[in-house]
């Protein structure tokens, strides 16, 4: 039952980073652009910082419920007296969720500042060079996602 419950966090975690994602790349950053950009800078900053305090939280999850899952799987093969070997979708999970968090890490910590100080400064030309860094990076992120999750529904 524990695993059981794991798994549905790391699910539902994924959903909520992989599908905001994709809600802010194609729907919300496309009707934003109809907006000047004294109001757009300040409305892309604001839901950002909700979405991405929401991702740390997410990211946090999956990593935590992944390496516990792995943990499980692991023990319970050992104590069987069976030897461990990770399956490769596992691992290519594990990689490219780790690659992804890094590359939050950097949007987080590095572009969304500078799209805080720009907005805060009323800088709007900076604050849409920062938004257009995070929307590179959102969307390689988004392209890494999907490939999480082919990897894990596909056969490798």
């Amino acid at each position: 039952m524990l695993y059981a419950l794991l798994k549905l966090a790391h699910l539902l975690a994924a959903i909520v980073w992989i599908g905001g994602m994709v809600f802010a790349h194609w729907f919300l950053r496309p009707a934003a652009m109809a907006l000047e950009p004294a109001v757009r800078v300040p409305l892309m900053q604001a839901v950002l910082r909700r979405f991405f305090t929401a991702v740390a939280v997410a990211a946090t999850a999956v990593l935590a419920s992944g390496l516990w899952m792995i943990g499980r799987v692991a023990k319970a093969t050992v104590q069987v007296g069976g030897s461990f070997a990770m399956p490769l979708s596992w691992t290519v999970m594990a990689t490219l969720g780790l690659v992804m968090i890094a590359i939050f890490g950097h949007i987080r910590f590095a572009l969304y500042k500078r799209l805080r100080v720009a907005t805060e400064a009323g800088d709007w030309a900076a604050g849409g060079r920062a938004l257009a860094s995070i929307r590179t990076w959102v969307g390689v992120n988004l392209a890494l996602g999907v490939a999480t999750v082919a990897a894990a529904v596909l056969p490798l």
